[in-house]
């Protein structure tokens, strides 16, 4: 049995390594907590003791550390947590204060005032919020909650476009379009292609002078949970979907890297440290966690313990990260809360 649930978890394990993120039906695979890439071969090694035969379990045993190192990076373990004085320096004085959080449809299934206070008290220079939007007969419906948001957070800019909504104490000096949506600025357009296409809304703002660009992100799910994985439909709508996520990657990265300013990506990417969809702005971009104190930086999960980490920040262009954090936001969403302190690196010529 063990050797048969080695080379089962083989199976399963390795061809993830060149399929995630390259072959849509793999995103049903990759949807395992990412965590089982350590936990599995761990708990596979410890059973290896029991085995009598000397033979069969140094081959077990060579096949599983294989396979342990083959998932360390994709179990989404932040491993600088685990070195002790292995955290960012001291934030610069006039750090900026970032919010980056999936409401879960806004304030439509929660009391709209505890809603805000949860948001005014993260206290934020910049907000990045995604699902301006509510549930309705089974399908994503336009609110319209923006005299209330401008109420709870005067002298803040506010953007929205989509389902997106950023929300900045500095003057904003541009909000480029990017990918599919590019098509839909004009108001006329109906809510639903503009909420179907828009999926990163880029806010460039200045502060004290300088320009940063801040990326607010919300990748489409890759799977429809109302479909039966017996029906036809199911696997339509995650090959479409995949289709979908990879033009929204491919635009927001071509983007960023074209962006000659400090910058931050971030928000719900639908999206584990195990998917090979991230790669690009894994590759591009520095990954915010590395701030994080805990070695599990997780943001999603049903019940109190997340299991998935799917809302992710990426900082390019000299943009500094001292502080990273998730908050837990009770029962407003889901999804938890990303807090983050970061500053521009000194301007060339020490301005």
């Amino acid at each position: 049995m063990l050797a048969w649930a080695v080379a089962g978890w083989a199976l399963f394990a390795l061809p993830g390594l060149f399929l995630s993120g390259t072959w849509w039906p793999w995103l049903l695979p990759d949807l395992v907590p990412p965590l089982a890439f350590l936990a599995v071969p761990l708990v596979l090694l410890a059973l290896c003791a029991a085995v009598g035969d000397r033979v069969r379990r140094r081959w077990q045993t060579g096949a599983l550390v294989v396979l342990l190192l083959a998932g360390a990076g994709r179990a989404g373990v932040h491993w600088g947590a685990l070195v002790p004085g292995g955290g960012p320096g001291p934030a610069p004085a006039g750090a900026l204060r970032v919010f980056s959080w999936n409401t879960l449809y806004w304030d439509t299934t929660d009391d709209p005032a505890a809603f805000h206070r949860f948001l005014r008290a993260r206290d934020a220079d910049v907000y990045l919020l995604q699902e301006y939007l509510a549930w309705e007969e089974g399908t994503h419906t336009e609110i319209d909650r923006l005299a209330a948001l401008r109420a709870a957070f005067p002298g803040y800019r506010v953007v929205v476009r989509g389902e997106l909504v950023t929300l900045s104490r500095f003057p904003v000096v541009a909000t480029p379009p990017v990918g599919p949506g590019q098509a839909t600025d004009d108001r006329s357009v109906p809510w639903r292609e503009r909420f179907e296409r828009n999926k990163v809304l880029r806010t460039d703002v200045d502060v004290a002078g300088r320009v940063v660009s801040f990326y607010n992100v919300h990748v489409p799910v890759q799977l429809d949970i109302e479909r039966s994985p017996l029906s036809r439909g199911f696997y339509r709508v995650v090959r479409d979907t995949d289709a979908v996520r990879k033009a929204h990657y491919a635009a927001l990265l071509a983007d960023a890297r074209a962006n000659p300013h400090p910058l931050l990506v971030s928000g719900d990417f639908n999206t584990t440290p195990a998917m090979g969809d991230l790669d690009g702005l894994r590759g591009a971009f520095a990954d915010a966690a590395t701030a994080s104190s805990s070695a599990l930086p997780v943001s999603w999960g049903p019940g109190p313990l997340p299991l998935w980490r799917l809302d992710w920040t990426f900082t390019g262009g000299g943009l500094r990260v001292h502080r990273y954090a998730l908050t837990d936001p009770g029962d407003l969403s889901d999804h938890r809360g990303q807090e983050l302190l970061v500053s521009p690196a000194p301007a060339a010529g020490g301005g």
